[in-house]
This record gives structure tokens, sequence and C-alpha cells, in this order.
């Protein structure tokens, strides 16, 4: 296809294209950022939802019915109405050792356990709901030989356990073996913590272990069952409780005040000493530290509305984040305590300026598209700059003003298109100059030669001069 025919089909186009229609390039270029541009909404779009979105975990926590099961529904239902970041969902098992057992099996997010039961390696805590306290009583009389005062005076003994839970066993051993006394040599009763005043009515037992908050209504109530009748009970102090805590981490030595079961009488008479240890929320060790970080803020932050709704059961506390702790906090909970999260910057930067690299590498890539879609305006750009300069030398040797017009016109359509190949970017402002240049040239070249054609036919209309002799 010649330069004429070129030149011919682009006059054509731009004929038959609505007056105010954009040019194709231009269209072209207009998808193009509008695609972009909802590409970058989408990208926003989605990175905020995916920051913001809520995340699940599920919690297990047992038995049912039990004062952990409905602390830990409350919980859930906060976080739920409030649409916060962490959401609960909670699990029931049949107690701790369950939960744990949910735990590293892999089941569950979170458990709610005893600190002095067997936990998964892996389990660190978030906090703490409660902290148990063990209250050993016997009765006056209960023994032929007297009152039993002392722990050690529970050898061969049948001693009452409230709570069917394994662990309660243990603890008791944990005490009576500490205190000199051969567990073995003791018979233990286990009881639930229902119906427990008519299950011991037709027992023998000389004492009794209740496990639970110092406020406790089952062990009050356990207290009032047992003494039932005018019988008195002898408070037992576990002196041995500071040796236990060193031995085994999971518990420490506690003590309960006078009164803390009773003013009138007193109960206990005077203060006592005993061993305590806590129910703790854990996860596991592969938890974000975003996720355990969030959750301990949002449990704290409803901390007095828990503790106001479930004064006796729960009392919320940070866990422990020395380096030794029995069982350590997790890095995002510890973080929280220590006032040492990580800002959003801290923790995306990494993010942030990888993207930011992945923007620069896409634009260098857009860019490079962008001069590919436009090569072909700037090799016919360059086509019609070339015909322009063989314009310009051909005008100069015209000897038709008809075929000067003719070039003057096609000169025209070649500027409209080099301003518009301009406009969107295809040409540069050097190449525009030296266009201007051309343009001005074969202008002058045209208007030259048009005064000489004009010249010349005016000489030769005009008559001959005539002679006088």
């Amino acid at each position: 296809m010649g330069i004429g025919d070129m030149f011919t089909r682009s006059m054509a186009s731009d004929a038959s294209r609505p007056p105010g229609a954009p040019r194709p390039h231009k269209m072209k270029a207009i998808l193009v950022v509008l695609a972009a541009v909802l590409a970058t909404v989408a990208a926003v779009v989605g990175t905020t939802y995916w920051l913001n979105r809520p995340v699940h975990l599920r919690i297990a926590v047992g038995p049912p019915y039990s004062d952990d099961v409905k602390v830990i529904q409350s919980i859930a239902q906060i976080f739920s109405r409030d649409r916060r970041y962490i959401r609960l969902r909670p699990i029931i098992t049949d107690g701790t050792s369950s939960s744990a057992a949910s735990l590293n099996a892999g089941t569950t997010d979170l458990a709610v356990v005893r600190g002095d039961i067997p936990l998964p390696k892996d389990a660190q805590a978030i906090a703490s709901i409660r902290k148990n306290f063990a209250v050993l009583w016997a009765l006056n009389g209960s023994s032929k030989k007297g009152t039993i005062k002392k722990i050690e005076q529970l050898a061969g003994k049948r001693i009452g356990v409230i709570g069917r839970t394994q662990a309660n066993v243990n603890l008791l051993k944990v005490i009576l073996t500490q205190s000199g006394v051969d567990a073995d040599k003791v018979q233990v009763v286990q009881f639930t913590t229902t119906g427990f005043a008519d299950a011991i009515k037709n027992e023998k037992l000389d004492a009794f272990l209740a496990v639970g908050p110092l406020n406790s209504k089952i062990t009050a109530d356990a207290i009032a069952a047992t003494t039932k009748g005018g019988k008195e009970a002898t408070f037992l102090s576990v002196e041995t409780a500071d040796a236990i805590a060193q031995k085994y981490p999971v518990y420490e030595s506690g003590e309960i005040p006078a009164g803390a079961f009773g003013a009138k009488p007193a109960r206990p008479d005077d203060k006592i000493d005993t061993i305590t240890f806590a129910h703790h929320i854990v996860a596991r060790k592969s938890l974000s530290e975003v996720t355990a970080g969030a959750l301990t803020r949002q449990l704290f932050s409803v901390r007095q509305t828990i503790q106001s709704e479930f004064p006796q059961t729960a009392k919320l506390e940070t866990p422990d984040t020395d380096k030794d702790a029995a069982i350590p906090a997790h890095p995002g909970a510890a973080a929280y305590v220590d006032g040492e999260e990580k800002t959003f910057l801290d923790r995306y930067s990494d993010y942030i300026w990888g993207s930011l690299m992945v923007l620069s590498a896409l634009g260098s890539a857009g860019a490079w598209f962008a001069s590919y879609w436009r090569k072909d305006e700037r090799v016919t750009n360059s086509n019609l700059r070339e015909r322009l300069l063989e314009m310009l030398t051909a005008s100069r040797k015209s000897d038709s003003i008809d075929e000067l017009d003719a070039m003057q016109a096609e000169a025209d359509v070649i500027m409209r298109d080099t301003l518009h190949c301009f406009e969107d970017g295809a040409i540069e402002e050097g190449s525009l100059t030296a266009f201007s240049i051309a343009l001005e040239q074969f202008h002058n070249a045209v208007a030259d030669r048009k005064a000489f054609l004009l010249e010349m036919t005016s000489n030769h209309a005009r008559p001959p001069r005539s002679h006088v002799a």
C-alpha cells in the first residue's frame, strides 16, 4: 500500500468517525487506564478486607454446664455482638484433660485447662480465667484418737474429694506426700459437684478436699453440708505449700483468709496456708502472634464485664511472662502484657516495601507495553514525516497550483495526525519540533512555488509591446 493510499484511508477513517468521538488509540488508552484504576481499587478493597476480616478460633472447654463453659460462652457472645476481630467458637468437652487432648490433636485452636494437668508441649498461655485454692478440712470427733488438726494425722483415714476429675486426686496425693503421709494408705472417695449433701449421708469420712475459687459456691456448700447437725470443721493448713511450689512449678503457695467460708462461726477462724493453681486459656505455639495479641487485648477489654457477671468464678489475669514460667506465655500475649505489640508498619513493612517494588516493576512493564502499543503510531508518524519531506522536494519542482494545493491539504492531515500522536505520547517533543521545522519549510516552499507559477502565468498572458520606428 502506497503512502497516498495510507493518507486516503486515514482521512476516510476520520471522516466516518462521529464528531467528538475519541480516536481508536485514545479509546485503547482510556481502557488501559480504567483497567488499572479498577485493579488498584480491587487490590485496596481486597487488602482491607483481608486485614480486617474476623478470625474465628475454636476453644475447647468443659465439662458441660461448668462455670468455665458459662464464662467462655459469655465471652464468645460479647465478641460476636461487638463484631470484634477475634471470634470464639466454644467446643464443649468432658473436662480440662479432654480439652488439652483436643488442643494437642489440632482439632481446636485454644483450650481452657487446669495448670496442673499434663499439657501439650507447644501449649502457651494467653490468659488465666480463675485461680483455684485447695481447701482441706476435717470434722471434729471423726477420729477415735481425737480431733484432726494437721495433715500428718490423715494417714489411714478416709478422705472425700469433691469433683470427679483425677486431677483433684493427684493434687491430694501431692499434698499428702509432701506432708509425710503415705498416699497409698489413705482411702479416697470421689463425689460429683452436684448432689453432694445426699451422697455423703451414708459415708463415714474423716476429711474433705475441695478445689475452686476462694469464693466458690461449690466449696461453701460442701463445707455447710459436712458440718450440718452441729459438727465443726477444722481447716488444715498446708504447711509445706512453699516446698510444693518449689518442687512443682504449676503450683503456687497461697493463703485463705479468716472467715472466707462464713463469718458466724468464722470459717476458718484464722488464716491458713494452702496451694493454688490457675485455669488457663492456652493456644498452640503456631498461633499467629498478631492473632494471639488481638485475642489477649480483647479478653482484657471485657474483663470488668465478665467479672461482674461471674464474680465467684471469673478472675481474668495476664499470663506469667517470665522465661521460667511453668506455662510459657504466647509471644503475642506477652507482647501485649509487656507493651511491646508491633504496630501496623512494624508487622507489614516488609510487605509494603515488597509491594512498592512490585508496583514499580509493574509500572515499568506497563510503560513498556504502552510504548509497544504505540509502536504502530510511531512508525506511521515516521512515514508521514518522510512523506512531508518528499512533498517538500516535489513542491519546488511542481508546475501545477492544483497539485500544490493537494499537497498542502495532505500536509494538513499529516499535521493533525502528528499532533494526535504527540498528545497520546507516541512521539516526544523533539520529534514534534523536527516536524514543525519540516512543515514550515514545506509551507514556505509551496508559497514560493505558487508565487513563481503565478508570475510565469502572468507573463505569458501579457500582450507583446509594439515598437515605433
